[in-house]
């Protein structure tokens, strides 16, 4: 049967069972690569076992994601070595060998059960939170080919009525809890490109109204209030139409993160720029927007680590301060205070004004 039909078939009959598929498929802000197998460790890692390795061992040469869960244990994405688990006392590793489809992790995100929904380089995975006999942690794969064309994933929110919105790399598709169908975006022109596309929504928020923000990879973003989408681009304001991040502040304000033209804030209906033209950043690759508890705006720049802004002044931490990363791609303060960031370089903590490398065997005393 022709894929185009079946999708079809699956919105047009929504009474139909829903059809889980575990099947495998493989990738990464942009042109970042995956590691390769060298990058941990000879020894072999075992699920849900404490890591013994040489020290400082990487977690994983690449930290795209860092969640904190309802357990306040820790979850890392990688780029090559699926989703890593922290709980304090060990290390657990998932990927195509522990029944989790992925290798690449491009988005974490809970769903109103506290269940947790990954993005991955072959779908899209849910951790539910009972248990198998055995112990085992028990996930769903929506991997096949059939579901989502084949295609890669890149980003994944759960909103507050419960659906689940996943970015491919394509589009954007909807899980009601039985169906996962394709949003109906009006994308100003055809999906250009392979791999990566100028569809590819890197990006999927929710804000404080309900209206759910869609990044593109060319167009700007769109905000969908339920029933029309609105496009914010440059012709509005918005500093480069690659929006790569998206988030909201506790003010109302909204941050885009862009590939090639920094972060916009769009407070009220007025945009205000960090950027390389208006020197107030190193360069504008931002791939990671973050809000820490204290209401200071974190940031990155491509080669130049991150940046904290606290409403008046922006800092710079780099490898001067330790945080030897160029391509920052997550940042994450958790319910002990600590704040992580993860990237091209594995993960680092801030402690006071510098950050400190964290590998396998660190972790286990933090």
């Amino acid at each position: 049967m022709r894929i185009d039909l079946y999708l079809h078939i699956m919105s047009a009959f929504t009474c139909l069972p829903l059809l889980v598929f575990v099947a495998s498929f493989q990738i990464s802000c942009g042109n970042q690569h995956k590691e390769s197998a060298s990058a941990i460790t000879n020894n072999r890692i075992e699920e849900g076992v404490q890591i013994k390795s040489e020290p400082e061992a990487q977690l994983a040469q690449y930290i795209r994601n860092i969640y904190e869960d309802k357990n306040g244990h820790l979850w890392f994405g990688t780029n090559g070595y699926g989703v890593i688990q922290y709980n304090g006392d060990s290390l657990s590793y998932y990927s195509n060998h522990n029944g989790f489809d992925g290798q690449q992790i491009t988005g974490i995100t809970e769903d109103i059960n506290k269940n947790i929904w990954f993005a991955t380089d072959q779908g899209v995975v849910q951790y539910r939170w009972d248990s198998m006999a055995t112990g085992e942690k028990k996930f769903i794969n929506y991997s096949s080919p059939l579901l989502f064309y084949g295609q890669r994933f890149w980003s994944i929110m759960a909103d507050s009525k419960g659906s689940i919105w996943a970015g491919a790399e394509s589009g954007v598709y909807k899980f009601d809890g039985v169906y996962w169908l394709p949003v109906s975006i009006p994308y100003p022109d055809e999906a250009q490109g392979s791999f990566i596309t100028t569809h590819t929504a890197w990006s999927i928020v929710e804000d404080s109204k309900t209206n759910i923000w869609i990044s593109t990879n060319g167009f700007g973003a769109y905000k969908y209030d339920g029933k029309v989408f609105s496009l914010y681009s440059e012709e509005i304001g918005l500093a480069n139409n690659n929006v790569d991040v998206i988030m909201e502040d506790k003010a109302g304000a909204l941050w885009f993160g862009t590939r090639f033209g920094g972060v916009s804030r769009l407070k009220g209906n007025d945009f205000e720029h960090f950027n390389v033209e208006n020197n107030r950043i190193g360069n504008n690759e931002v791939c990671a927007l973050y809000e820490d508890p204290m209401g200071h705006i974190w940031f990155s720049s491509e080669g130049y680590g991150v940046y904290k802004f606290d409403g008046q002044t922006l800092t710079n931490y780099n490898k001067d301060h330790g945080l030897e990363i160029g391509a920052v791609q997550t940042i994450l303060e958790d319910s002990n205070g600590r704040l992580w960031v993860g990237g091209g370089g594995g993960l680092y903590v801030r402690q006071n004004d510098s950050f400190v490398h964290v590998g396998q065997e660190s972790i286990l005393s933090y």
